[in-house]
């Protein structure tokens, strides 16, 4: 309760998983800490965060606002620009109805004129910065947020030094609080616990360079004494689909364009293949994880090359360049998921860089905000 009112709070971002889950894990805190708190999203029309946070239990306010178009001086920017301004006192209607004490920034299109809104109305904000390399936009926001929450050291670089607080990313709970065995896992899928078993995700909408690196070296998979679960994405599972259908079928391949089940997935990897996104990485440190990084290289300021250089430079991962991943990404995922010794470091080095109970953490600091 905050002056014998509920606890209100606006949380805003997405696009992409990476941005929703910790959003979504940070309301699912407050309101386990707060009970009576109500929790508010803003998202961006069109994007994931229409359904998922609905589907998460949370009411959603979608805004029209959109990314930048590449080059800057594009006139197609003068339109993103009205939509921008248009989202913003789209924002300031929604702050005089439902009078939040907080606003959260996760990141994504609609953290920027939700923030930018809810500062010059005078509402505390946070901003949770999920990269080891801040983005333009969190970098702006900072300016104006009373606490920065991030998951790197070093990030003084970005934000003003005083406020940044070091929370970790939060994660899917349901990740933490899994109770399936190894051998349970494997066999969920279809496979063989007595055999070594490395999953691929490349996000839930796939990555081309990772697929087509699993496509291009088939025969050593099928010949290597291992077994993969491979996650292609929906965007690229007709063709891969296509792609499988012209080969013998490979009894050591689990293939499935997504994973609902991520807990039995990780529980059943000795080994696991991913891109380089926060959320990702977090992940993997909480859970152990042995795993190779192929970072994006379609993302702003290249911030998955840095994410997986903090955990590769600490010998808590294996670096893949996605230039390189077709050549040389199976062969590296087939050798290492053989060599124990490996694995155990791997994954001694990776449980060491884990921050548990970043949401909690966040939780509390979005309610002091509002105390305050």
């Amino acid at each position: 309760m905050i002056n014998n009112e509920p606890l209100r709070v606006i949380v805003s971002g997405g696009g992409t998983g990476g941005h929703i889950f910790p959003a979504v894990s940070i309301a699912n805190a407050i309101k386990k800490q707060h009970p009576d708190a109500e929790v508010l999203f803003v998202g961006a029309e069109g994007r994931m965060e229409m359904q998922r946070v609905p589907a998460a239990g949370y009411e959603i306010k979608g805004l029209p606002v959109r990314g930048l178009i590449r080059p800057l001086w594009s006139p197609k920017n003068i339109g993103v620009m009205m939509d921008f301004f248009k989202s913003k006192n789209m924002v300031k209607k929604i702050i005089r109805e439902f009078r939040p004490h907080v606003a959260v920034g996760v990141g994504g299109y609609a953290s920027a004129p939700t923030l930018n809104a809810a500062y010059s109305m005078g509402v505390p904000c946070l901003v949770q910065e999920q990269n080891s390399y801040a983005g333009v936009t969190n970098k702006s926001l900072a300016k104006k947020a009373s606490k920065v929450c991030v998951a790197y050291s070093g990030m003084e670089r970005f934000f003003p030094a005083d406020k940044i607080i070091m929370t970790g990313n939060p994660v899917r709970q349901n990740l933490l609080d899994a109770n399936i065995s190894k051998d349970e896992a494997v066999k969920s899928f279809g496979l063989n616990p007595a055999l070594p078993t490395v999953l691929i995700i490349g996000g839930s909408l796939g990555a081309r360079t990772v697929n087509e690196s699993v496509l291009t070296h088939l025969e050593e998979i099928r010949q290597g004494g291992v077994q993969f679960i491979w996650q292609t994405g929906k965007f690229y599972s007709k063709e891969i689909a296509e792609a499988l259908a012209k080969v013998d079928k490979l009894d050591n391949l689990h293939v499935t364009d997504f994973i609902s089940n991520m807990d039995a997935a990780y529980a059943a990897a000795d080994l696991v293949v991913s891109r380089a996104g926060a959320s990702s990485i977090s992940e993997l440190c909480l859970l152990g994880k042995p795993c190779i990084l192929v970072p994006s290289p379609n993302v702003a300021e290249d911030h998955q090359t840095k994410n997986a250089m903090a955990l590769s430079t600490k010998d808590a991962a294996i670096f893949v360049a996605d230039k390189d991943a077709r050549s040389v990404l199976v062969s590296t995922a087939l050798q290492t998921v053989k060599d124990e010794a490996k694995l155990k470091s791997l994954s001694e080095n990776v449980l060491k860089l884990a921050f548990h109970n970043s949401a909690d953490i966040i939780a509390e600091e979005v309610y002091k905000l509002a105390n305050k």
